[in-house]
């Protein structure tokens, strides 16, 4: 039976998202002591609390994480952790592994053990592993929680919020109705939602794809999360044409060959080969680039050691915010990115290439410095002039060129282009294997750099909305994901491998999918490719589910929409037309929902990739000991919304206290401002 005097508390989503509104909850309680109210829980999850979905236990450990070890982290950690309440387990994942090897952690089974033995900091988990970290700290952080916190899985889906009230007129007395897909329902003073990836519909052209497969006996396979797919039921042999190079692409790859019993071994060469099981289909890529993600770089740190931001700082980067000056990204903030990527780049050719000579170099990166230091437009063209005296053109880098490795050359088949990508594979195989002392992985590791301030400058309004729409979203989302958010090596030393066995091919770039109806299969080709284009009976969309709430195919966020509980974020664009932003719209943190007519759901919170509306890179996971406002955001935006969900529960409690508590909502923990950001 409900406890009433409790204050209940629902959790819709109980993956990593979830699982930290679950541990900020816990510690602030804590933190607050004798005077906290009591609070119930409840953990709307139909997977396992703690990896939800995505990051299920029983999924194929061939399926990695882009992240090493050393990156992720569920709770606050580190030296930035010191701002917030005390995490009850404050432990990262790579903090936990080390206890796994040491033997401290029990209830893991062999192949946990066995694959963590084999990781170091810099080494790449598979999925499954992640899973079961997570799946281990919601179980001790709720078995760590102190008195008067009860914390109950509800191990069903929920399909309808509905909003009641005590009193309409009085936001403390207003509580919601969970209905689960079972028919049966909870109730709650206050809703989180941390739904994480959600189905969606189809755009037209795949709705046309999957009606062309249904009319005509082939099989089209829609955006989806990889460990949901039965790829055994594509067939060994058959071509099976695959639209998407990035991460579900590789999840693809390996399930579909070395999942199938091919082997993998280092050549006399020192590349790796390929030997067949036989029981591989015929893959055939393509993507809009033509190419993979790039992978990333052997380190033993996320960012490199070597590289370090002169101008995408912090300080720079926010004074805009802080002048009350809203920056435009191509304008204001790019160029400062683009230098320190350009000195990453040269600075690491001139130290390890040679093919600037060690008596000019000196000169060179002197000159260079000086033009990079100039303010104003002049700079760029300063630095070119620079470059162009110094270093040979083959060794000259354009950062903007680099999402179009192709551009504007033609191949005459597809054995042409295949052989062109193979190279590229082969290249960049080679970089990652030199970390530090690859000048082109160094660009790519300060782009990652300062992609985690740009995170923080951008977020809650930090760029107008068409600059965050055409720039940001527009060219530069899509050329650092390809730079930085890439595979482990492996997967691409993997890949060349699978090319040079025949077992790979690719379409080229700018390709186009459609349905043949004189051979009634699907086909694909690409204009930049002569002669040949792909037919295929299998189609598969290598690629998640869109992350846009308007489209989005869950019965909750379908109903809540419908309701008018809560509606995406629109905007104007600068050509008048209104632009629907992916994600909900919010009000500041907390991050409480907004309603169609524009009134802010006092009780209703939002975090994770919903959030896409106001923040940028909401699928990256929290970065263990990163700044709270930057590679942590996700965290701090946790810490808020606990902040928020406690004084309301304080309030409740004291009648007199109601008509403060709007403005105690959101109060984080020590050293911390108002709405979770710092004063």
């Amino acid at each position: 039976m409900e406890n009433r005097e409790s204050w209940q508390v629902a959790v819709i989503g109980g993956g990593p998202r979830g699982t930290s509104v679950v541990e900020r909850l816990i510690a602030r309680h804590r933190a607050l002591g004798e005077g906290a109210p009591d609070l119930v829980i409840h953990v709307v999850e139909p997977h396992e609390p703690g990896p939800g979905h995505i990051w299920r236990t029983d999924q194929s450990r061939l399926f990695l994480m882009n992240t090493p070890c050393l990156y992720p982290t569920v709770v606050p950690v580190g030296a930035a952790a010191a701002r917030l309440a005390a995490a009850p387990v404050a432990w990262s994942f790579d903090a936990w592994r080390r206890r796994v090897n040491d033997g401290l952690i029990a209830g893991l089974d062999a192949a946990d053990a066995a694959e963590s033995s084999t990781l170091t900091a810099g080494g790449f988990p598979s999925r499954a592993l992640y899973g079961r970290y997570l799946a281990w700290m919601f179980s001790e952080v709720v078995r760590r929680a102190g008195r008067g916190v009860s914390v109950l899985h509800c191990p069903k889906e929920a399909v309808r919020i509905t909003e009641t009230a005590d009193d309409p007129g009085e936001s403390i007395g207003r509580r919601w109705r969970i209905e689960l897909d079972d028919g049966s329902g909870l109730d709650a003073d206050d809703v989180v939602l941390a739904v994480g990836h959600l189905p969606a519909t189809l755009t037209p052209e795949q709705e046309g794809l999957q009606d062309a497969a249904a009319r005509h006996g082939l099989q089209y396979w829609p955006p989806a999360v990889p460990a949901d797919v039965s790829w055994n039921r594509l067939p060994a042999g058959k071509t099976v044409l695959i639209r998407g190079l990035g991460l579900n692409f590789f999840d693809a790859m390996i399930q579909l060959t070395e999942g199938r019993g091919g082997r993998f071994s280092a050549a006399a060469d020192g590349r790796l080969r390929y030997e067949p099981s036989g029981r591989e289909p015929r893959l055939v890529a393509a993507s809009r680039r033509g190419v993979p993600y790039r992978a990333k770089a052997a380190l033993d740190s996320y960012i490199p050691r070597s590289v370090t931001l002169r101008y995408c700082t912090p300080a720079r980067v926010l004074a805009f915010r802080q002048a009350g000056v809203q920056p435009g990204f191509d304008h204001d903030i790019w160029p400062l990115l683009h230098r320190d990527a350009l000195w990453a780049y040269y600075s690491t050719l001139c130290r390890t290439n040679g093919h600037v000579p060690a008596g000019a170099a000196a000169e060179f990166l002197e000159e260079l410095d000086t033009a990079l230091a100039m303010e104003g437009p002049a700079w760029e063209a300063a630095a070119g002039a620079a470059v162009a005296r110094s270093v040979p053109e083959e060794f000259r880098l354009d950062v903007e060129a680099l999402a179009h490795p192709f551009a504007g050359r033609r191949f005459a088949d597809g054995e042409d282009f295949t052989a062109a990508v193979l190279a590229y594979l082969d290249a960049d195989a080679a970089g990652s294997a030199k970390g530090e002392d690859d000048a082109l992985k160094m660009a790519i590791g300060a782009m990652n750099a300062g992609r985690s301030v740009i995170k923080q400058a951008v977020a809650d309004g930090g760029i107008s909305d068409s600059s965050w729409d055409a720039e940001l979203r527009g060219w530069f989302e899509p050329l650092v994901e390809g730079l930085a958010s890439g595979p482990p090596p492996v997967r691409i030393a993997q890949l060349a491998a699978l090319v040079r066995a025949g077992v790979v091919r690719f379409v080229g770039p700018n390709p186009s999918f459609g349905f043949d109806p004189d051979e009634e299969l699907f086909r694909a080709g690409s204009p930049w490719v002569q002669k040949d284009s792909f037919t295929a009976r299998y189609l598969v969309e290598a690629m998640m589910p869109a992350n846009r709430v308007s489209t989005s195919l869950s019965p909750l966020m379908r109903t809540l929409l419908e309701q008018g509980t809560v509606r995406p974020k629109t905007f104007m664009a600068e050509d008048g037309v209104p632009v629907t932003s992916p994600g909900l719209d919010v009000t500041a943190p907390p991050y409480r929902a907004v309603d169609r007519t524009g009134r802010e759901q006092e009780s209703l919170y939002v975090i994770g990739l919903q959030l896409a509306s106001v923040q940028w890179g909401t699928a990256i996971a929290a970065e263990a000991g990163a700044p709270l406002e930057a590679g942590s955001r996700t965290l701090l935006d946790a810490d808020a919304i606990a902040g928020a969900i406690l004084a309301r529960a304080g309030a409740a409690r004291n009648p007199r206290a109601r008509t403060r508590a709007r403005e105690a909502a959101g109060r984080p923990g020590p050293g911390v401002s108002p709405g979770g950001l710092t004063g």
